[in-house]
């Protein structure tokens, strides 16, 4: 604990110390910020500080970076939006990549990202309760672990910063809204998190709730599989053209972006 200086013979913290000593879960000091989730933000956000000499520690509840496109995300899913605007700081797609990468070329950039900056996120650690501490001015960020598959006893450990830095994304979690009817329904109910491909409900019929992107390519993923979807919405839908019919994007950072209005 070198961070803690020594003032008139006594440590600075020695209260933060003592407040902590009744607790039985393992305790570590984090010198630099302490970032909740390994995905894209998360990567970034460590990276950058890492960039300038800042040291930092990752907490990950998955097994892996990027859980949300690896385990919750469908089979044909490419980024929604060109390579030029998703590309993390200080580390270009791969030139050969397509305008559009695919779920599989995206989790692979992500990974050579990671390793390219040797961030090492820590794994089977879901973060239960973070509180600031005003006393003493640091965050307590509790942990627990537990080795995949769940056959251990799990591990309350107690984090100790300065600095949190909260990167578990807005699509983190699934949200299946209270309808009416759909406890007497006889089959299943998948959110999209849960959907990987229409193979398994080739000449179905198929309610898709939402348009969003998901709902969209749900739906055309069921008809490319022989399913029958019908397409629930709320309000109208305007069509949008796919980028290969509008001119060529220009990167987000260049010194002008030209916006394209289609009626």
């Amino acid at each position: 604990m070198d961070c803690l200086r020594e003032q008139q013979g006594k440590r600075l913290h020695d209260g933060f110390f003592e407040k902590r000593s009744k607790s039985r879960s393992r305790f570590v000091w984090v010198p630099g910020p302490l970032i909740v989730g390994a995905g894209p933000s998360g990567l970034a956000t460590a990276a950058c500080l890492k960039e300038r000499g800042v040291p930092s520690l990752i907490l990950e509840r998955a097994h892996c970076i990027a859980s949300l496109w690896q385990l919750k995300t469908y089979d044909r899913l490419r980024l929604h939006l060109p390579k030029n605007f998703c590309e993390l700081p200080l580390f270009p797609f791969p030139p050969e990549f397509p305008t559009y990468p695919t779920k599989e070329q995206f989790i692979r950039y992500l990974e050579s990202y990671a390793k390219h900056f040797g961030l090492r996120p820590v794994f089977n650690e879901t973060v239960v309760s973070a509180e600031y501490d005003r006393s003493f001015g640091f965050w307590r960020v509790k942990g627990v672990s537990c080795e995949e598959g769940g056959c251990c006893k799990p591990q309350e450990t107690e984090y100790v910063c300065r600095w949190l830095v909260v990167a578990t994304g807005e699509n983190a979690e699934a949200v299946i809204p209270d309808i009416p009817g759909a406890a007497d329904f006889s089959g299943p109910l998948v959110h999209t998190s849960c959907y990987k491909s229409g193979a398994a409900f080739r000449r179905k019929r198929v309610l898709v709730v939402g348009c969003g992107n998901s709902g969209m390519e749900v739906c055309l993923d069921l008809c490319n599989h022989n399913a029958y979807p019908s397409l629930v919405v709320r309000k109208a839908v305007r069509e949008v053209f796919q980028i290969s019919f509008l001119p060529s994007p220009t990167p987000l950072f260049s010194s002008s972006i030209p916006f394209v209005d289609y009626p």
